[in-house]
């Protein structure tokens, strides 16, 4: 017991003083999973938007093969980059396996579809509830689904913030691509699996505090304009 609260006491020393090998790892972290973010919302703000908006044949399949798409595994999402990035593989002459641009692949891959589904759900009930006064308006499909983002403005940030904690939180994937190469690819997520199987608690629990803080920030945020959200449309 001693020990664990030894290492613990180190590793908020080695926040506040942000230690150099720290700052480095959650540095390349967040260049990452902001990445990947930036990416994953290119595609998945627009095709969550439009599923949200529209009605046509085959859209329960589309919407199914989405949602299924957020039950996959990150490992599996690792693999699948990791032979398209391969040597051997289509994408191979990139050189992007054990590099951060990788990373930022397989994250994307996993970021995108979470963007895509809450924006589906949030532009869906928002066009059910503006239904009447977007009929009155008679605006045309680009005009009706900008004005459907910009009321649900609020709400899709909460797909933003969820997709990065989701990329952040994320270790799998980047372990397979990225190959935890110190300097290279190490981020928060493969350094402290790594060094609690070294057994360097303190720089492990260090990451640790950084992530959750990390995190935590990101769901306290995400709730405050959830309730910003809510009020809106009560109001």
């Amino acid at each position: 017991m001693n020990h664990a609260f030894e290492a613990l006491s180190q590793a908020f020393a080695l926040v506040a003083r942000w230690d150099e090998t720290l700052a480095e790892i959650v540095w390349l972290s967040l260049e990452v999973s902001g990445s990947a973010l930036f990416f994953g919302a290119l595609l998945g703000l627009p095709l969550g938007a439009v599923l949200g908006a529209t009605q046509f044949r085959g859209r329960g399949l589309v919407v199914a093969l989405l949602q299924s798409l957020l039950g996959v595994p990150s490992v599996v999402v690792g693999v699948v980059v990791f032979l398209l990035l391969s040597r051997a593989g289509p994408l191979g002459f990139l050189g992007w396996l054990y590099d951060p641009a990788g990373m930022v692949v397989a994250q994307t891959l996993l970021v995108a579809p979470l963007v895509a589904a809450i924006t589906r759900q949030v532009v869906e009930g928002a066009c059910e509830r503006l239904a009447e006064e977007l009929t009155m308006m008679r605006l045309g499909f680009a005009e009706r689904l900008f004005a459907l983002i910009y009321d649900c403005r609020f709400s899709l940030l909460l797909a933003l913030f969820s997709g990065f904690a989701r990329a952040a939180s994320e270790v799998g994937a980047v372990m397979i691509v990225g190959g935890n190469i110190e300097g290279m690819t190490r981020v928060m997520t493969t350094a402290i699996a790594l060094e609690t199987a070294k057994g360097d608690l303190t720089l492990a629990l260090a990451l640790g505090i950084v992530l959750v803080g990390i995190v935590a920030t990101i769901h306290l945020v995400t709730s405050g304009l959830e309730a910003l959200a809510r009020r809106r449309a009560e109001g």
